[in-house]
């Protein structure tokens, strides 16, 4: 997977679009697992930096090698401060290592309507449609994944049509933020998760809000539905896509999905890591979206935290089960 070297010129550039232009293809978003050596692991995840700094903890080691030395995404939101300076320091230190980093947006207005852990976002439309452009912008050239705004098309119960309206606008302008300003980003808007939204539904608000111009959707993002449960309401996702005129290709969430679900989703117990971050297994790719120990809220075995905590106890216990 190791990838040629980018042309850095616009002179380069057109010399290598030539034999394309000649045989008189259409230029496609580029491939960014091609362009790079292997998934991003970040040095500075939640993990890896509890483990830094409890070496001597009889739990670290599993920690460090189970959990902090995989590749996981990181999430940015309107925690991050300077969202293009943030963003463009993550992915500048994957592509100096040839690695592929793995991005969670989550800053839509209204954000986790239903759930309400995880409440917030940005302040307006209009501040959004800002963050998401300066987001795009700061990746710009260089390769990435990105996972767009976990929950925003399942929350539609919890929203009024003006909201609803509003949100799939936002998420539209945001796929076409990513294909004009990142071309070699590969974006995914989230698609819930097998147990949420019937697949016809959710095909029809995917179309809504602009997944033609995204490389694709993406499921169980913090949640514990098996692989093949998700295969399945991807591929079915997939066909009613066609209803509209083209398809397209899924990735799932299995940081946590080990032990498969239990029917709760905000801390339950028992739940165990899942496969490591691959290509194929079911989907385009299984990717570690949630940081396996990081709390979903004040509940259940996370009580007491806030969402996003690191709880090592909880990430100690994921990696064997129990």
């Amino acid at each position: 997977m190791k990838r040629p070297t980018r042309p850095r010129t616009l002179a380069a550039a057109l010399a290598l679009a030539i034999p394309a232009i000649l045989l008189g293809a259409s230029p496609a978003h580029a491939d960014p697992v091609s362009q790079t050596s292997g998934f991003y692991v970040n040095p500075n995840s939640s993990p890896a930096a509890w483990v830094a700094a409890n070496s001597g903890d009889g739990r670290a080691a599993a920690i460090r090698s189970q959990i902090a030395q995989r590749p996981m995404a990181s999430w940015f939101g309107n925690w991050s401060g300077d969202i293009a300076g943030a963003v463009s320091r993550y992915v500048g230190a994957a592509d100096a290592v040839d690695k592929l980093p793995l991005l969670v947006a989550y800053n839509i207005p209204g954000r986790d309507a239903c759930g309400g852990h995880s409440g917030g976002g940005a302040g307006s439309v209009g501040a959004y449609d800002a963050w998401i452009s300066s987001f795009a912008s700061a990746i710009g050239n260089r390769p990435a994944v990105v996972v767009l705004e976990p929950d925003s098309l399942g929350d539609f119960s919890c929203m009024s049509q003006a909201q609803i309206n509003d949100r799939v606008g936002m998420l539209s302008r945001a796929a076409n933020q990513f294909r004009s300003k990142a071309p070699n980003t590969w974006a995914y808007l989230d698609a819930g998760n097998p147990g949420w939204i019937d697949a016809q539904t959710m095909a029809q608000r995917l179309n809504l809000a602009g997944v033609a111009n995204a490389h694709g959707f993406a499921l169980n993002v913090s949640n514990y539905f098996p692989t093949g449960e998700n295969s399945n309401y991807g591929n079915r996702v997939a066909a009613a896509l066609r209803n509209y005129g083209y398809t397209k290709p899924f990735v799932i969430d299995t940081s946590r999905n080990g032990n498969g679900a239990n029917g709760q989703w905000c801390n339950p117990g028992g739940r165990r890591i899942g496969t490591p971050t691959q290509l194929g297994g079911g989907a385009e790719m299984l990717l570690w979206l949630k940081t396996p120990g990081e709390s979903d809220g004040n509940c259940g075995v996370g009580s007491g935290s806030t969402a996003g905590q690191f709880l090592p106890e909880v990430a100690y216990k994921m990696i064997y089960g129990y």
